[in-house]
């Protein structure tokens, strides 16, 4: 296979493309390289302003040259070969949403460092037991999870899991594209209608 395509060079390409400094921008996206970017690096740190950076369909296998982004709100970084959050800690403060869906995470360790995150898009990972999916209880502000396709979902029904996912992250406002909120009260609808019929 070609050369791994470098984060300098993606830049270069990304500039070209669009015909403009990526310096300046806000919105950067280095996804689909060819050959792909294999490795993130300090050339990153360039993006002075960027506060949504997209390098998902690459082939990044860890999280790293981020550190100085003190813009960044917004990181998409999926369909990698990414394993842990580790690499994060230096945006924890200001990240509020992180796509990292289709990676090979199997750990959540270290998400307590991910203070102002929202949003976590984690579909079709690899966590398979509830000790590591109860440390998302870490992340204070979490309010929209998307954990479809990970190995602890496999055997259990659709409302099983919404009510094991509801009874440890309570604050959670939106779980796999649904609204809580809402599903909780037609529940409950449903539910007191059926005692009424069968009383």
């Amino acid at each position: 296979m070609a050369k791994a395509t470098t984060c300098k060079e993606a830049i270069q390409k990304w500039e070209e493309k669009n015909a403009l400094t990526a310096s300046e921008q806000t919105e950067i996206s280095l996804s689909f390289q060819w050959p792909p970017i294999d490795k993130m690096d300090n050339s990153l740190s360039t993006l002075a302003n960027v506060q949504m950076l997209s390098l998902s369909t690459n082939m990044i296998e860890k999280i790293s040259g981020i550190n100085s982004l003190k813009n960044l709100r917004i990181l998409s970084l999926g369909r990698n070969y990414i394993k842990t959050f580790s690499g994060l800690e230096a945006i924890g403060e200001h990240l509020e949403e992180l796509w990292i869906s289709y990676n090979l995470i199997e750990k959540i360790k270290g998400v307590a460092a991910l203070k102002a995150l929202k949003v976590l898009y984690m579909s079709n990972n690899l966590v398979k037991d509830w000790a590591e999916f109860n440390r998302l209880q870490e992340i204070p502000k979490l309010q929209e999870l998307l954990f479809l396709n990970n190995p602890i979902c496999e055997n259990m029904d659709v409302e099983s899991w919404r009510t094991q996912v509801m009874r440890r992250l309570p604050t959670l406002k939106k779980l796999d594209g649904r609204h809580i909120v809402l599903v909780i009260f037609i529940e409950t609808a449903l539910a007191t209608k059926m005692y009424l019929i069968n009383k």
